[in-house]
């Protein structure tokens, strides 16, 4: 399929040909008919990726913080490999389309193949043929509404968000700055809904338009007369509300918003503009009331409802961002609003860089809203040729099933080096299609069954989220393959008995987990230290995770929390020090009232292993951000060994220091030896057992925590 692409280290913008995207559980696959350029936002968005590093960072000091973060903790060449690794990212542009469901897998039933929809959302409704997008960005669309004009459904629903904002009161006197698309259909909510409406604009061209099909008054900001015209208006009492849908640099809108306001008035800020607000003398002598209207409304941002499709309940959360979209259409569909006086130009998809030449000012041409329109007879891109130039028995042949940032920085390179890279299968067709140009895979796809029927692949890679790894193992080990999944191996205990059936079925191939902690430098040094010690080891691990969100993916039931995705890391590094397996586990976590926080990712876990060998996990997410994150003690045979951040070691023993310095975390060498051991016809790096002890003793930790007792580990 065509989608619009850009390069987000060169800048360059290109429309090339990407796999359609695949569909999960609660998702939709739409074929687009039109998407809308919205010109402020994405001129804003192009600006950015074209700009030099310097420029970058100007724009992002958020980011530039994270960097230096990252520099004093992990020195530069770690930093180094993780800006590169984000540059040379293949960006999607867009966020609000209209289209026909192709298939459907949403968890209320609502949507059947051919049915009118309008969706929306970064990343989600892009500028591309097909489109997958979680249910809950999306509504239907009536037939009596061209698609031309469904497409600016989720723009509308910005604009709706910004009026509810405001709560405006028939015959309420709203002042709107900024008529670009977002202030005009502003104007037109707020008009529908039998207020006054005055609009300003920079634009004498965009005062004309709003005069014609918005505003009931309208004029340009440097008019003499504005502000007496403006207290006309209101006769004299001042706005009730104003509504800024401007994006600016200077502060003016929020200044003239402050004097043109009545007393108690709402100042609503919806583009992007400063917002040094002066306290004297009108925002604290008027009690003036300032708010951000965020997006399309409620559900921004919370993946549990955009992406996981939880909806809130109707009776306490009214208006959500996809009851705001509903709302959008409805208007439309009544001729309530218009919005085909705002399209100023239309393009085929494959014109598209026209588009966007126009509204990068490349091509000084009067534009509002530009669509991009795509063919119905577009068929998707889809299948890999079955290629036999390439030998199984002298080679490996890799095909990687996921490839994210992770999988980019630290998997693909060392696989590439190792072996040959033949197909990537990713969700989006944009990031396959990013993937194979970085890294030179000959195919890339969204369908992950051609990786596994592909008879050339001999060896798959499972780098997606962790909710998929048990099924994706199990699907890889029939079909012959052998395995490379990132931990953790499964978050569901019941697929653990799966996944050791089928790999002791086949016992000839070889399951590997990502544990690469064991595999750095300094854990072969350790090893090496005590491995003639026949008493038992003392190891104190401490783990400076530092703080996630709620509802950052992992802690959903797509990641499994903190310690069934990250702690099985520990766990196993632990079980290759004392060379034991673990027997018996247990574990306190802190009580906090906070409901920010997880008690789950504060956490001290006591393991006893069959050979005598204890090991305590501190696991916190409470601790200061620059302190490094990893910090291991090892304590036998009157020796210490302490392993920090495992960039530098400190050996304790006959009364001297020695210090050890190996940096590395073992990425390069557990990837080469998993590919040696197909290669040579050697044993998996990992035994099966240990890859299923470890696991088994995450869900024991939990267990644990929710019992208070001491749990029994054992395995399938």
């Amino acid at each position: 399929m065509r989608q619009v692409i850009q390069d987000f280290k060169t800048g360059k913008l290109f429309i090339g040909d990407v796999p359609m995207p695949s569909i999960s559980k609660g998702y939709v696959l739409i074929r687009n008919h039109f998407s809308v350029i919205s010109a402020g936002t994405e001129r804003t968005t192009v600006s950015a990726a074209k700009a030099s590093l310097i420029g970058k960072a100007r724009q992002r000091p958020d980011l530039v913080k994270q960097v230096i973060d990252t520099f004093k903790k992990e020195g530069f060449a770690e930093t180094l490999r993780r800006v590169q690794t984000k540059l040379a990212t293949l960006k999607e542009l867009g966020y609000s389309s209209a289209g026909t469901v192709i298939a459907s897998m949403d968890t209320k039933n609502l949507f059947k193949p051919g049915d009118r929809v309008a969706c929306g959302g970064g990343g989600f409704a892009s500028h591309s043929g097909f489109v997958a997008v979680p249910q809950n960005l999306i509504v239907k669309v009536p037939d009596s509404l061209p698609m031309e004009q469904a497409a600016f459904t989720t723009i509308g629903a910005i604009a709706m968000q910004g009026v509810r904002q405001a709560s405006p009161n028939i015959g309420d006197h709203i002042c709107v700055i900024g008529l670009g698309l977002l202030g005009q259909i502003t104007s037109q909510i707020l008009r529908a809904n039998g207020c006054n409406v005055f609009g300003i604009d920079t634009s004498s061209a965009m005062v004309d338009i709003a005069k014609q099909i918005s505003c009931h008054r309208a004029l340009p900001r440097d008019n003499v007369q504005l502000e007496n015209e403006l207290d006309s208006f209101t006769e004299g009492h001042g706005f009730d509300a104003v509504i800024i849908t401007a994006a600016a640099k200077s502060n003016d809108p929020v200044d003239l918003s402050t004097r043109i306001s009545r007393k108690k008035g709402v100042i609503v800020i919806v583009g992007a503009v400063p917002m040094n607000i002066q306290r004297d003398p009108y925002f604290y002598q008027k009690e003036l009331e300032l708010k951000i209207s965020c997006s399309y409304g409620p559900g921004r941002y919370d993946h549990s409802y955009e992406e996981e499709g939880h909806d809130y309940p109707y009776g306490y959360v009214r208006w959500t961002e996809n009851r705001n979209m509903a709302a959008i259409v409805k208007l439309m569909a009544n001729k309530a609003i218009t919005v085909d006086p705002l399209i100023t130009h239309t393009f085929n998809i494959d014109d598209a860089e026209k588009a966007y030449d126009i509204v990068s000012g490349k091509t000084q041409e009067h534009h509002i809203a530009i669509l991009l329109q795509y063919p119905e007879t577009e068929e998707p891109i889809s299948r890999i040729p079955n290629y036999s130039e390439l030998s199984k028995q002298q080679s490996v042949c890799m095909g990687f099933i996921g490839a994210g940032s992770f999988a980019q920085k630290f998997l693909i390179p060392y696989a590439k080096s190792s072996g040959n890279l033949k197909a990537v299968a990713t969700a989006r067709g944009i990031s396959a299609k990013n993937v194979a140009d970085k890294f030179g895979f000959q195919h890339f796809t969204t369908n992950v069954q051609e990786i596994l029927s592909d008879n050339d692949i001999n060896t798959v890679f499972i780098a997606t989220r962790h909710n998929t790894h048990a099924d994706l193992t199990v699907k890889a080990i029939e079909s012959g393959k052998n395995i490379f999944v990132e931990k953790p191996l499964t978050i569901d205990e019941k697929l653990l008995a799966s996944i050791a059936d089928s790999s002791r079925r086949h016992s000839d191939l070889r399951l590997m987990v990502g544990f690469n902690r064991r595999f750095s430098p300094l854990a072969a040094y350790a090893k090496e230290v005590f491995k003639d010690l026949s008493e038992p080891l003392i190891l104190n691990y401490r783990v400076n995770a530092g703080f996630l969100p709620l509802n950052h993916w992992t802690q959903t039931d797509e990641g499994g929390g903190r310690i069934l995705g990250e702690v099985c890391h520990f766990v196993d590094f632990l079980q290759y020090l004392t060379d034991s397996e673990p027997a018996k586990v247990f574990a306190e976590c802190v009580s906090n009232t906070n409901t920010k926080t997880n008690n789950y990712d504060n956490v001290l876990i006591t393991i006893s292993f069959k050979n005598g060998s204890v090991g305590c996990i501190t696991y916190v997410a409470c601790g200061g951000t620059l302190l490094s994150k990893e910090y291991i003690e090892i304590f036998g045979g009157n020796k210490s060994f302490i392993v920090k951040d495992f960039s530098e070691g400190m050996l304790y023993g006959d009364g001297k220091r020695k210090i050890v310095k190996t940096p590395g975390k073992g990425y390069k060498q557990e990837v080469e030896l998993f590919i040696k051991s197909i290669r040579e016809g050697l044993a998996s790096p990992i035994k099966l057992d240990s890859l299923l002890y470890t696991t088994a003793t995450t869900f024991r930790i939990v267990d644990s925590l929710q019992t208070g007792l001491p749990q029994v580990i054992t395995i399938p």
